[in-house]
């Protein structure tokens, strides 16, 4: 393996050292990418699928929820398995998964397969929400840490994106097959990027190979003398040498972020964003839009504005910090999601009033795209103890798609009882509630190394640090 057996960086190798990990970042990002293809791609798929097979309301909601079961499942377990066989092991895993799943909804005869086939999906989606946001915290420098790990965002918004122009490409044919298949070649891609990169130097050292630590250190930090960073990482695996359990999360040093972490996940989807990534065709259409090729294209247009502002959060991550950006952008969404509402409520679509709805949804995805969007899948691979943080990254990430599966399986019902108004005054409501939890809560950890911010937590607690 290309890592293991890394030598010393000699001078001509240090120019390159930035470009080892922007490479190692960019292909467990693409783990991120099938994740956004993936939840993105049934939105516009889902208006011809339930015409080949007759779907009611539920059954419609169960095809796009149920990939979210799968998903939490491997979410729970996915931190464990990236613990005991690596992060690197695990993305190859996740990559494989993708390409299963992929030709199996493509391929699907019945609708009874293509749930099947939506399950096998999620689970590599879960896999991937719990390792690649690990695995790049693992492996950047400090200084750049932020805007490498919100990669990952910026790979699902991508994702997203691609999946509305494909799914818009086959629109006019109904070709709702070629729309699910197409995720098999980001999924060969990432499979093999990924066995060419190294595993990240906190694992190695984790499981007793300090000397590989140091040769993947040495690897990807360049010029830089690793051996300060390797001290540190050593030092951290010390006053803990033993294994993490279970039992670990809710003792009082890694409580605080245990909390911090499932509420930033409960809040990223009780707010409301993935009834706009799962239905904003079915959401556009209901407010004149005729053609389900003009509802595809507006929302093409949505998941532009998602891409063009998670690069923005990128760009200012690491300058302004994640509180600034978390509570700017949850404030954008609690007004967005009232206006909404209000023009829901006079009950009059087309013309302007649905360009000004279209305009609505965009600024709210643009708020959602600067802070919880990236900034809790950052938040969540930085808060938690380097002895638990696998399997308290993955608990925050099978909150999330817990909240996923809730919000996406009883959106169309929820509209259908309350009416679309209600229906977004209630996230509305729920994202001020997430604001105040940010606020009160959520720390700033730009700028300081892994090691610094798990001893915030023992310094909070001394008496039970372990």
């Amino acid at each position: 393996m290309a890592a293991d057996s890394t030598s010393a960086v000699s001078p001509a190798e240090q120019a390159g050292s930035s470009t080892y990990v922007y490479l190692a970042a960019f292909f467990a990002a693409l783990g991120g990418l099938l994740f956004g293809y993936d939840t993105g791609v049934i939105s516009g798929a889902l208006l011809f699928i339930r015409q080949q097979f007759g779907l009611s309301t539920f059954r419609q909601e169960l095809v796009v929820s149920v990939v979210l079961v799968g998903a939490a499942i491997a979410a729970l377990g996915g931190g464990r398995l990236a613990d005991r066989f690596g992060r690197r092991a695990t993305l190859l895993l996740t990559a494989a998964i993708f390409v299963v799943g992929a030709v199996l909804c493509a391929a699907a005869p019945t609708a009874g397969l293509l749930v099947a086939g939506r399950v096998i999906v999620g689970l590599g989606i879960g896999l991937s929400s719990t390792t690649v946001p690990l695995y790049i915290s693992e492996i950047s420098p400090a200084k750049a840490r932020g805007w490498q790990v919100s990669l990952f965002q910026l790979a699902i918004t991508v994702g997203i994106l691609a999946a509305y122009i494909v799914d818009y490409a086959f629109s006019g044919s109904q070709s709702w097959r070629w729309m699910l298949g197409l995720a098999v070649v980001p999924g060969l891609v990432l499979g093999i990027g990924m066995f060419f990169m190294p595993e990240t130097p906190r694992w190695l050292a984790r499981r007793g190979r300090p000397e590989q630590a140091r040769r993947v250190l040495e690897k990807v930090r360049g010029s830089a003398d690793v051996t300060e960073e390797l001290q540190e990482i050593e030092a951290t695996l010390a006053a803990s040498q033993e294994r993490g359990r279970w039992a670990d999360l809710w003792s009082p040093t890694v409580r605080p972020a245990l909390l911090i972490g499932t509420g930033l996940a409960m809040f990223q989807q009780i707010t409301g964003i993935n009834t706009v990534i799962y239905y904003a065709p079915t959401i556009i259409r209901s407010t004149g839009i005729p053609s389900a090729s003009g509802a595809i294209l507006a929302t093409a247009g949505i998941g532009l504005v998602n891409v063009l502002m998670t690069v923005v959060s990128m760009w200012l991550i690491d300058r302004i910090g994640r509180r600034p950006l978390l509570l700017a952008g949850t404030g954008g969404m609690v007004i967005t999601m009232g206006a909404l509402g209000l023009l829901f409520r006079t009950h009059v679509n087309g013309g302007s009033l649905a360009t000004l709805e279209v305009v609505l949804l965009m600024s709210y995805v643009a708020s959602f795209a600067v802070g919880l969007g990236p900034i809790f899948w950052l938040l969540i691979s930085e808060i938690y103890p380097l002895k638990i943080r696998g399997e308290a990254e993955g608990t925050a990430a099978a909150t999330n798609w817990v909240f996923n599966f809730l919000v996406s399986l009883t959106f169309l019902t929820l509209v259908q009882v309350m009416g679309a108004s209600d229906s977004f005054w209630l996230y509305g409501l729920l994202s001020v509630a997430g604001w105040i939890f940010c606020y009160a809560l959520v720390p700033e950890t730009k700028g300081r190394t892994l090691e610094e911010i798990e001893a915030t937590w023992h310094k909070t607690h001394p008496r039970t640090a372990s």
